[in-house]
C-alpha cells in the first residue's frame, strides 16, 4: 500500500520515554498498523496512555492506522482536564499490585500503609505478567518492556529509583488515598494482621516485650507478630511523610 505518515504529540510527562525527549515525532507507515503498535515502537508502555486523539477523535488501542494522520497521546494524570472523559483507556482506582524484584522498598511502604502488593524477589517476568493478568492487578516495574506485554492491562512505570517518591508516585497514579489503612497487612507477606491476644502468642516474644507489651497483631498467613515496639514511631513518621507528600503539603 502507499506509505503514509503518522504525526504524534506527546502531551504531560510521556516525553520522559522518548529518545530525543522532544514531544512530537513522525513515523512512515507502509502497511497497516495498530494505534497501540505505533505508540510502543515509540517507546511509551501502554499502561501510561490515558487518551489517544486521532485527527482530534478519541480512539482505543486497537484501531487501525491506514492514512496520513495527526495523534494526540495523554498520560493519566492529566485528569484534571475535561477533554473526552468517557473516553479514557486506564482505570484509575486499582487497590490490588504486583511488584518486580527491584521495588522492595516501595512494596514495604505500600505494604505499610495497608495496599495489596505480591511481590517475589525471585519471580521471573513470565510469573508477573501471569499474576497481574490471572489475578486482574497493576503490575509496577521499572522495565518498560514488561509493561508493553500484551497480558498486562493494568500498569505503572515508576519513574524514579527514591522508594518514597515512587510511593507517593503509585498512590496518586491510582487514586489511594482514601484506601489507606496503616498498620492492618504484614510487611513480610502481605497478608491482613487480626488482633491477638498475649497469652496466643506469648511463645513468640522476646523476655523484654513480654514485660512491657499488652497489645498484639498477628498475620494471618504468615503468623508473624506485631506490637508498637521502638520501631513503631519510626514507621508512623514514614506514614507521615507519605501523607504530606501525597497531600502536597511538600513538594517530591
Amino acid at each position: 500500500m502507499t506509505p503514509f505518515a503518522i504525526r504524534l504529540t506527546f502531551h504531560g510527562d510521556l516525553s520522559f520515554f522518548l529518545k530525543s525527549k522532544a514531544s512530537r515525532i513522525e513515523r512512515q507507515l507502509s502497511e497497516k498498523t495498530s494505534i497501540k503498535d505505533v505508540i510502543e515502537a515509540c517507546g511509551v508502555p501502554h499502561t501510561e496512555v490515558d487518551l489517544i486523539l486521532v485527527n482530534g477523535g478519541p480512539v482505543v488501542f486497537a484501531a487501525i492506522l491506514t492514512q496520513d494522520v495527526e495523534v494526540d497521546v495523554y498520560p493519566p494524570n492529566q485528569t484534571r482536564s475535561p477533554l473526552f472523559p468517557e473516553d479514557r483507556l486506564q482505570v484509575r482506582n486499582i487497590e490490588k499490585f504486583v511488584a518486580d524484584g527491584h521495588l522492595g522498598k516501595l512494596v514495604r511502604d505500600l505494604r505499610l500503609l495497608g495496599i495489596d502488593v505480591i511481590y517475589d524477589p525471585a519471580a521471573e517476568d513470565r510469573q508477573l505478567v501471569r499474576t497481574a493478568s490471572d489475578e486482574d492487578r497493576a503490575l509496577l516495574t521499572r522495565d518498560r518492556r514488561l509493561l508493553m506485554h500484551a497480558a498486562v492491562r493494568h500498569g505503572h512505570y515508576l519513574r524514579s529509583q527514591n522508594p518514597l517518591k515512587q510511593t507517593v508516585a503509585v498512590l496518586r497514579r491510582f487514586n489511594l488515598g482514601s484506601a489507606l489503612t496503616p498498620f492492618s497487612r504484614c510487611l513480610r507477606c502481605n497478608a491482613l494482621l487480626q488482633p491477638a491476644k498475649k497469652a496466643e502468642v506469648f511463645d513468640q516474644l522476646e523476655p523484654l516485650t513480654r514485660i512491657y507489651y499488652e497489645q498484639f497483631q498477628r498475620c494471618r498467613g504468615c503468623r508473624q507478630v506485631y506490637w508498637s515496639g521502638s520501631h513503631f514511631e519510626k514507621l508512623q513518621k514514614r506514614i507521615e511523610t507519605i501523607r504530606s507528600r501525597l497531600s502536597g503539603e511538600d513538594t517530591i
